[in-house]
């Protein structure tokens, strides 16, 4: 196929721009509604835009009761992989039903209503999507917050979401560590202005937590409960809140509704997962992220599939061959990851010995998002697994993908280092600071004309206006991405970094993702993040950071020296890039996004605090150690 041939793709993409009404309500019909929407788009008042006003359903029922009730009761719908544990479990749809509808029952009995919160601080057990069901059920409002969060981020959470009940569990488990969960919801209560008033606490057999007195009950007692069915909702009713970084320190609260979210996810696991009813779809993801939420939980669901909740690593349990077990075990269709999963991969098992100690058979797409993926690491993967693979492009905040490659449409030819196309329903424009429209190949800040599509943020909990503030009002009648990229001539998006990874080297715009590409490219490299650092001459210089695959033992300084030429012959002197560290590992969140910003603090020398979601925070220390050997941070005379 060439890059201008014809394809399914183009007409659904032109009529999901031009129509989007007749586009979107023809995407509903495949939804079960209790009642039947008054308008496809309601932008009465914009840019607050409403999908499918007037319209109820049930995003539980969409879910599981559908799928039961069309005589697919006895297909599973959940299998639970913890290595970690030595634990497989499976749940039929009907099985994972009566838990859901017990678990809702049992919040009914504490008092939780229609538009209450739930708070769920819980491991990659079924229990968590079990309570994320039931709370869509009845209609509370889940907020689920990531496994291992501090007392004093949780505490935050609580404080803006204000949940009547918070579920839990008395541990989770880090590849062999045991990290209590109970003292640190206890510590985080005792911060928040306005406490729960009960916690359900999951008692697992590796660590018994101490329960409060008339307040704590146990997931048992929970579940001791009369089933409750589905609540009909409003569409633009909220399904869940999930915080992502704030810039002042206060996470944010993106707000999901019922209606768009389901005809969304729904539409995107045929259209561009390519996925069946009955396939088994994993993504190797928490449910504490987005694609947890959209890709292990609901969309899979939605479509009939089998999702896979892994609780586990990429490496380390027990070795670089865990995905390919978990494949090859449960016949996995579809497998949707980050890119930092498989340079873990590739770093440890560079020749692929692991994958070839499996039957593969059934795998037949690999999808990475999360991060920008460099192309060394898809073509490795390429290479390793004959199959297509699908870097595709988005964020906490749409929910499900801007850009990729839409199997369910007819794939496109791939284009390394490229999302390839804007996904159905999504304008994206490239514009300069003042708002002008850049051409092909101009890097800019990608925006998406309004309105989006569904399944999008509606607004932020309780904060319209830091929603307009920050998403908006840069660009009135455009969504701000904060991500820095271009189209090429045939329409293909490249996603280079966050635009405040743009550094300027005097005077001169470049994009650190366009030097890590180059870094990645190098033989010896396993992992490469690259940030501006400050210089008083030029303003900012480029910094390399690169971790190096298993069993390199050239000198690290030859390496550095053959990397600071790559990067001169591809990119040129202008790119001033003289300094590369070399370091064991490089510090990220637990989601797999490298620290990029915090290094820059380290190496400028200036205050920073430690990302609440960072994996180790022993690794900054490490990185400091690592830049003082070359002589960072600098002493400055300004300072």
């Amino acid at each position: 196929m060439t890059m201008t041939e014809t394809t399914p793709y183009e007409e659904v993409y032109r009529r999901s721009i031009d129509d989007p009404e007749s586009f979107w309500g023809s995407a509903a019909e495949e939804v079960h509604w209790f009642k039947r929407w008054d308008r496809v788009l309601d932008d009465a008042e914009a840019p607050f835009y409403r999908w499918f006003k007037g319209a109820s359903l049930n995003t539980c029922y969409n879910a599981l009761d559908i799928h039961v009730e069309k005589g697919n009761g006895s297909r599973n719908a959940l299998i639970y992989d913890s290595p970690v544990t030595g634990t497989i479990r499976r749940y039929t749809y009907r099985e994972l039903l009566d838990l859901v509808e017990r678990c809702a029952g049992g919040l009914l009995s504490l008092g939780v209503g229609r538009g209450d919160r739930v708070l769920i601080y819980m491991p990659m057990v079924p229990e968590a999507v079990v309570a994320m069901l039931a709370c869509a059920r009845i209609g509370a409002v889940h907020s689920v917050v990531f496994g291992g969060f501090s007392a004093h981020e949780l505490a935050k959470r609580i404080a803006d979401a204000r949940p009547k009940v918070v579920v839990s569990a008395s541990c989770g488990i880090e590849v062999s560590r045991v990290i209590p969960y109970k003292p640190i919801l206890d510590a985080a209560i005792g911060m928040a202005p306005s406490p729960p008033d009960r916690c359900v606490i999951l008692q697992r057999p590796q660590l018994e937590a101490a329960l409060t007195p008339e307040r704590d009950l146990v997931w048992e007692a929970l579940l001791d409960a009369d089933a409750a069915p589905c609540t009909p909702l409003d569409a633009t009713d909220p399904l869940y809140i999930l915080y992502t970084s704030g810039t002042t320190g206060v996470p944010k609260g993106v707000v999901r509704d019922n209606g768009g979210h389901c005809v969304a996810l729904k539409w995107s696991m045929k259209h561009f997962y390519g996925m069946n009813e009955g396939e088994v779809f994993w993504a190797a993801s928490d449910i504490g992220w987005v694609v947890g939420h959209s890709y292990i939980v609901y969309a899979p669901l939605f479509e009939g599939c089998t999702t896979i909740l892994y609780e586990g690593k990429s490496v380390g349990t027990p070795d670089a061959g865990a995905f390919w077990r978990v494949i090859a075990q449960h016949g996995v269709h579809a497998l949707f990851t980050a890119p930092t999963a498989f340079r873990a991969i590739r770093r440890e098992d560079p020749e692929g010995e692991h994958i070839r100690k499996y039957h593969l058979d059934s795998l037949r797409t690999l999808f990475f998002a999360g991060e920008r993926c460099d192309p060394p690491t898809l073509r490795w993967a390429q290479q390793m697994l004959g199959i297509p693979v699908i870097d595709h492009w988005w964020q906490t905040e749409t929910g499900w993908a801007i850009g990729g490659n839409p199997v369910g449409l007819g794939m496109l030819p791939v284009k390394p280092g490229s999302c390839t196309r804007p996904v159905p329903g999504y304008d994206v424009r490239i514009l300069d600071g003042d708002g002008t429209p850049l051409p092909p190949g101009r890097i800019g800040n990608i925006v998406v004309r309004l309105p989006l599509p569904p399944g999008c943020l509606t607004t932020l909990w309780q904060k319209d206006g830091e929603y307009v503030e920050t998403y908006l009002s840069r660009y009135p009648g455009y969504y701000y991405t904060s991500d820095a990229g271009y189209l090429d001539d045939d329409g293909y998006l490249w996603i280079m970094s966050r635009t405040d990874d743009i550094i300027n080297v005097s005077g001169h715009r470049l994009s650190t993702g366009a030097i890590e590409e180059v870094l990645a490219s190098h033989p010896d490299v396993a992992e490469c993040a690259v940030t501006g650092v400050a210089d008083p001459i030029k303003g900012e210089i480029p910094l390399g950071f690169v971790t190096l695959k298993a069993g390199v033992s050239r000198e690290h300084e030859i390496v550095v020296r053959e990397l600071v030429q790559m990067v001169r012959e591809r990119i040129g002197a202008i790119a001033v890039f003289k300094k590369v560290v070399v370091v064991n590992r490089l510090p990220k969140t637990r989601s797999g996004k490298i620290l990029r910003g915090t290094m820059k603090k380290i190496a400028d020398g200036v205050p920073f605090s430690t990302p609440a979601t960072i994996d180790d925070p022993a690794i900054l220390d490490e990185i400091g150690d690592a830049l003082r050997g070359i002589g960072y941070p600098e002493i400055r005379s300004d300072l």
